[in-house]
């Protein structure tokens, strides 16, 4: 099976320490956090993104990783392929069409596995919710140190509670300036009925012009992470 080219631009230097204590942060919530379900409250804040630079970042410390992408309604992981994207994936797994091992791809990152969402099934909630998916994620534990999975937004379908179930723990992404808190709360109470700790909240795009500390950078958006608390 040939390695999968995904894109992976340079990152600026505050972003990667953005990522670094991201990373560091995910560590200290224990070692037996290790399958992340990361979800978000609309399309188009940039979770699939998040998720990607995560796993990165957790290879760079030599940690073995699979990225799950479990949004077989709408994905955007496998436009960042260089090339064609693989033609099987989670969907065709879950429907029985395939095996394990043949929907697993090694990527050209080191460490880095990804199964890809395959095509759109017509049934994705009822998918997630078989037997198969959960057997995966207890094949899939003892081959990777972290399995990460992206998942649609909680805010708009129910995959992302569904798949929680399975997890260790969640990581919510919000979009800075864009979500309401009142919707917020609502997606952190969605993920807390779900019995899947919330390790913490990711707040995407934040303006740092605003911050005399990073103003030097011309008001970039980048991400920071914060713990969840009750």
């Amino acid at each position: 099976m040939p390695l999968i080219d995904i894109e992976r631009p340079e990152l600026p230097y505050e972003l990667n320490e953005e990522l670094k204590m991201f990373r560091t942060n995910l560590q200290f919530c224990g070692d037996d956090k290790r399958v992340i379900v990361l979800t978000s409250a609309f399309s188009g804040e940039g979770k699939t993104t998040v998720t990607l630079n995560l796993c990165r970042s957790l290879t760079d410390i030599n940690k073995k990783v699979l990225l799950v992408d479990a949004d077989m309604r709408k994905s955007v992981l496998r436009k960042k392929v260089n090339g064609p994207a693989p033609k099987k994936g989670l969907s065709h797994f879950l429907s029985g069409q395939s095996d394990l091992n043949d929907v697993v791809y090694k990527t050209t990152t080191p460490n880095l596995s990804i199964i890809f969402s395959g095509v759109i099934p017509p049934n994705p909630s009822e998918l997630l919710s078989s037997p198969r998916f959960s057997d995966m994620i207890e094949a899939t534990r003892k081959h990777f140190d972290y399995i990460v999975i992206d998942c649609p937004p909680v805010g708009m379908v129910v995959d992302a509670s569904i798949v929680a179930k399975e997890c260790d723990g969640s990581l919510i992404l919000i979009e800075a300036g864009e979500v309401k808190r009142r919707l917020a709360q609502d997606v952190v109470t969605r993920m807390k009925n779900t019995g899947c700790p919330i390790l913490g909240v990711v707040l995407n795009k934040v303006d740092r012009k605003r911050s005399s500390y990073y103003s030097k950078y011309y008001g970039k958006k980048y991400y920071g992470y914060y713990q969840y608390k009750e």
